[in-house]
């Protein structure tokens, strides 16, 4: 299943207001670290179907979001509940660092 995509327009819809915990992977297309997290991202988005949203956002695309949430480092992956940000994880630490992530909104 591959992970969504959002946007500075949409992001408040899909990720703010998402009814589920939603996790955020702020990436570039040219960072090497984001494409070694990507088929993480995919398999985790899977397992974890009716638990929580993983998303991605290309911060060149859509600097707004990007600057709001004062990303300055990719990736970074950025866990939100109920319009909160929960913790956030710079650069790519592997599929146990995401499931940590995961762990903090998901029992």
């Amino acid at each position: 299943m591959a992970v969504n995509k959002v946007t500075d327009s949409n992001f408040d819809q899909e990720v703010l207001k998402n009814s589920l915990p939603v996790m955020v992977d702020f990436y570039a297309d040219w960072c090497g670290p984001c494409k070694m997290a990507e088929p993480v991202l995919e398999e985790l988005s899977e397992s974890y179907k009716d638990k929580i949203l993983v998303v991605k956002i290309n911060v060149d695309e859509n600097p707004q979001t990007a600057g709001k949430y004062g990303v300055m480092s990719i990736p970074t992956t950025i866990l939100f509940k109920a319009e909160n940000e929960i913790e956030r994880q710079v650069g790519f630490g592997g599929k146990q660092k995401f499931e940590e992530l995961i762990r903090k909104v998901v029992t």
